[in-house]
């Protein structure tokens, strides 16, 4: 008989919604699976008695399509009452007294809170590990990281802490994660939620997106997403959504690129790793044969390391800090907003100026393409603490050299995935990424989903059976 973290999403979903799961047996599932896995530093916090008292509020089924699913905020979306700490220790006392509004929706829907999930400091870098707490850990190895910001969040759906997750990604922080443990990230389109992320900046970089285990859920999960709003309930009907039905169906014949190609090779030594190499051969290989027109993306970026630097500092300029905060947060950190606060109007409307550029040009050079293959990762996940010890611009050029393939879809405000396709000699998921039009959502979830089918089943982390 399979335990209740082995049931999909929507089969999790459906057992709610007919009564044959209480939202108080899967809550305290979860709460269990939390506690005994409290060394993969999934969580930032529980919170098991609010959790329960809320799946007894929801004892009768109602309304919202996540009525009674046990989910988690990541650390940067406050909540009322809830210690918020952005992963930092410049925050550790700092108890919201109103929530974000996607806490506010997502209690809207009807989920049902569990805690936080961990995040790098102020969701700033590709890795988990904040001074703060104990770092997030790659479940299939837990002496490496679990990549970040949202590596709490991935980590917890790779090892069956939750069913699924709602992440943000601003420079990766959603597909860095779900690459690195081996599940399913959504980086939605920009403009498609009608929700941020509760730690928004004005570049247009960061959007909320699902974290799940396969495609199929992911895509209920967008649907969820894209139904929410302030002080109502989600009005599409659970598991009937545009984007789960995607991924329940054959894309048909599609035009799909291909390119190893990175916007940082002009700027910082990219390697392409053999299992990442392999991992996108192979996934090109079952497009071609299914029937795709698979070809070279002809794709030649240049000038983008430039106009990155200025929009990240820029975004961590606006990091609300204090002179007496400085000696409590991390040298990557202060680095990044001391250098922000420094750039002139000028020089930050000339990088705003060169991503409008960017994008334009990125959407041009896609634009004979319904999907664009490339690989997730450049590098195997490392070791806790290898980012630590380093100068901030090394810290910085390291996390590119890791994942050279994810910030430029931020810039460009396209859709992205990353999935899993194969494994290395240890039996590790690795992943690659899709990259869609704008709007292109519903076509990376069948696609997915189609190599899913040619993958088949793999296995779980040791976390899993636990």
């Amino acid at each position: 008989m399979p335990r209740l973290h082995d049931l999909s999403l929507v089969a999790q979903l459906d057992a709610l919604r007919v009564g044959d799961l209480s939202p108080a047996e899967l809550t305290v599932h979860y709460l269990d699976r939390i506690d005994r896995h409290r060394g993969l530093g999934a969580f930032a916090e529980v919170t098991p008695d609010a959790a329960l008292r809320r799946a007894a509020d929801l004892a009768r089924p109602a309304d919202g399509s996540l009525w009674g699913l046990p989910l988690a905020d990541k650390d940067l979306v406050a909540r009322a009452g809830v210690p918020t700490r952005y992963g930092s220790r410049s925050r550790v006392d700092h108890v919201p007294t109103a929530s974000d509004p996607l806490a506010v929706a997502l209690d809207a829907a009807g989920a049902i809170n569990l805690g936080k999930t961990s995040t790098s400091e102020f969701g700033l870098t590709g890795f988990t590990e904040p001074l703060i707490h104990a770092p997030a850990r790659d479940p299939w190895r837990e002496s490496a990281g679990a990549g970040g910001s949202s590596g709490g969040a991935a980590v917890a759906v790779a090892a069956g802490l939750l069913p699924a997750a709602v992440g943000s990604d601003g420079g990766g922080s959603i597909r860095i994660p779900s690459a690195t443990v081996g599940v399913v990230g959504v980086k939605p389109s920009r403009g498609r939620l009608p929700i941020g992320s509760g730690f928004d900046s004005p570049d247009g970089l960061s959007v909320t997106g699902p974290i799940a285990r396969s495609a199929e859920d992911a895509g209920l999960l967008l649907d969820a997403l894209v139904g929410l709003a302030p002080f109502r309930y989600a009005t599409a009907a659970p598991g009937a959504g545009p984007f789960v039905e995607a991924a329940r169906r054959a894309p048909g014949a599609l035009r799909v690129g291909v390119t190893t190609v990175s916007p940082w090779d002009d700027a910082e030594d990219i390697r392409l790793d053999a299992d990442a190499k392999t991992a996108f051969d192979t996934a090109t290989a079952w497009l071609d044969d299914t029937g795709h027109a698979v070809t070279d993306a002809d794709w030649h970026p240049f000038g983008y390391a430039e106009l990155f630097h200025v929009l990240w500092r820029a975004s961590a300029a606006r990091i609300p800090l204090s002179d007496a905060d400085a000696e409590f947060v991390e040298p990557l950190t202060a680095w990044l907003v001391r250098e922000g606060r420094r750039l002139g109007a000028l020089e930050l409307l000339d990088g705003l100026a060169a991503a409008r550029a960017f994008e334009r040009r990125t959407i041009a050079d896609f634009a004979g393409f319904d999907a664009v293959l490339m690989p997730a990762l450049a590098q195997a996940p490392q070791p806790v603490g290898a980012y630590a010890g380093h100068s901030p611009e090394r810290t910085f050029a390291m996390q590119v050299e890791y994942a050279p393939y994810s910030s430029f879809v931020n810039v460009a405000g396209l859709p992205a995935l990353t999935i899993p396709v194969t494994t290395d000699a240890g039996g590790h998921p690795v992943s690659v990424q899709l990259v869609g039009r704008p709007g292109g959502e519903a076509v990376l979830l069948s696609l997915a989903s189609q190599l899913e089918g040619r993958r088949g089943p793999l296995p779980h982390p040791p976390a899993w059976d636990a």
